[in-house]
């Protein structure tokens, strides 16, 4: 399915709007709630660590993670110096077999882990998806093949999901991927990636399979390239002086084959960090290689809205693409 929604979403209409398909609309509190006023699940407490014996390749051994809290509303706490990649996870009261992989975004500078992340995991685990959040290694931090690091962590976290698939109740040929801004880079990379040698087998999880059943890059960083790539980003994950080879090494547009999971693109218009073009520079190597590809287009909604806008309201919209792609059904719990 490809669909372009060039909807107006501003004022009462988009409350109105997103009223309608049911999506969440803001934080009251502590207590996230949906639009009928029912709460939904706290934040987990429950934490995977992705790797047996820790990451290898720290160069920098006074790295420690650090949590700030950003000034501007609604809070949200960004995560840096990430030594301990881990998977928080959310379990729904009544699983229905999908699973979703969430990487939030932070230009490889920090991770979001709130509007793009444990939000995420706590809407669509009311839904009845089993959701992994990432917390996973930012490139210019101090590691040995630094700008493999966040595939490294975001391969082995899929094959983690997989080989668990048991003890998490779900369908191991059923888990997606979903990333925001420069974690939409990093979802694209492992959707176009999912096979890329990047790190050696550690133990029998690596011989998991890490391609996704969808992918769903949200308002992302597709392209490294100077002029189309958000240059805070390009600059973390390859440096701003990175040459044309290494530059097209790490354009996901670039990597795109029939191999390449069905999509879930979406993208504001007005986004002032990540020009749109990045998203239609991704929809068109999918539509070219044969790709299912659905597309939703906003006038209006900025950059990083996360789950939470009531002016941007599309969790409905992708839980209607994963049921179509056959993540998960109503009746598969």
């Amino acid at each position: 399915m490809d669909l372009d929604r060039r909807t107006l979403m501003t004022g009462g209409l988009g409350m109105g709007l997103a009223s309608a398909s049911g999506a969440v609309a803001q934080t009251l509190g502590s207590e996230l709630k949906d639009l009928s006023g029912t709460p939904l699940p706290p934040e987990t407490t429950e934490y995977v660590d992705l790797w047996p014996k820790g990451p290898t390749g720290l160069l920098k051994a006074d790295l420690n993670e650090a949590v700030k809290t950003s000034p501007n509303p609604p809070p949200r706490r960004l995560v840096s110096g990430v030594v301990r990649p881990r998977l928080a996870v959310y379990r729904p009261q009544k699983p229905n077999g999908g699973a979703l992989l969430v990487i939030p975004g932070g230009g490889y500078t920090y991770i979001s882990v709130d509007n793009e992340g444990h939000n995420v995991g706590r809407v669509f685990s009311a839904q009845g998806l089993t959701v992994f959040v990432l917390y996973y290694r930012l490139p210019a931090e101090g590691w040995a093949q630094a700008s493999d690091v966040p595939l490294m962590d975001a391969q082995r976290a899929m094959r983690l999901i997989k080989a668990r698939a048991k003890d998490f109740h779900i369908d191991p040929t059923r888990v997606g991927v979903m990333g925001f801004s420069a974690g939409g880079h990093l979802c694209a990379s492992l959707a176009t990636g999912y096979g890329a040698p990047v790190y050696a087998a550690v133990d029998a999880i690596d011989a998991e399979d890490a391609r996704p059943h969808l992918c769903a890059p949200l308002y992302a960083v597709i392209s490294m390239k100077p002029g189309l790539t958000h240059a805070g980003s390009r600059s973390n994950l390859i440096g701003a002086t990175a040459n044309e080879e290494i530059t097209a090494r790490y354009s996901t547009e670039n990597h795109v084959t029939a191999q390449t999971p069905p999509a879930f693109l979406l993208h504001a218009e007005d986004d002032g960090a990540v020009p749109v073009e990045n998203t239609l520079a991704f929809r068109a190597a999918l539509k070219a290689a044969g790709v299912a590809v659905e597309t939703h287009l906003y006038p209006r909604g900025g950059h990083g809205f996360g789950i939470l806008s009531p002016a941007v309201p599309w969790s409905d919209l992708f839980l209607h693409f994963a049921r179509q792609q056959g993540l998960y059904s109503e009746t598969n719990a």
